[in-house]
């Protein structure tokens, strides 16, 4: 494994082995990082035509970090297998094309998240969606092999739809959108 997404997703997998086998320090290390999530603060003041619960808030920040934290390791891998559930419908299929359209090219992606300030902006009354605008601080780097070929770093902003399941809030849709759009 030649990249720290490669050892991210076998962390997720074999941690407990990993653990044991290599030493507890070592592993405690590369697993917290494997596993750290980007910052996501929600701002959810003025919310129509309903307000949002403090759960509710608390379960889309962790949801939607775990989402970009598994983005970025399958892009940068270049394998779905790592994605959790937090993508679903029109948002994972766009992802899962775009890791095989990398794929076919030889290139992959590794993308430093420096944070999302998320700004609810619709929240359905009966509560089956929930419209965001991310405001996104992103350093991508586009790789051809292991040599770096361009890196981009400015805010990025996304449109994101969310909706609920039994136990976490599902990112649906994740299209980027001009700064110029808002």
């Amino acid at each position: 494994m030649t990249s720290i997404a490669h050892l991210a997703l076998a962390l997720k997998k074999f941690s407990h082995w990993f653990l044991e086998v290599t030493g507890f320090a070592v592993a405690a290390c590369v697993l917290a990082t494997a596993q750290s999530l980007p910052q996501v603060h929600l701002d959810a003041a003025g919310l129509a035509p309903r307000p949002i619960e403090e759960l509710t808030g608390t379960t889309i920040v962790r949801h939607y970090a775990l989402a970009w934290r598994d983005r970025a390791v399958a892009l940068e891998s270049g394998r779905t297998e790592g994605l959790g559930e937090e993508f679903t419908g029109i948002a994972k299929d766009r992802l899962v094309r775009r890791i095989v359209e990398q794929n076919q090219v030889g290139l992959h992606v590794r993308i430093v998240d420096h944070g999302h300030q998320l700004k609810a902006i619709f929240y359905s009354t009966d509560g089956s969606a929930m419209q965001l605008l991310d405001h996104a601080q992103l350093e991508i780097q586009t790789f051809d092999g292991n040599k770096l070929i361009d890196t981009q770093n400015a805010p990025q902003e996304y449109m994101v739809l969310m909706t609920p399941g039994a136990d976490r809030w599902y990112v649906r849709d994740l299209e980027e959108v001009s700064a110029k759009t808002f």
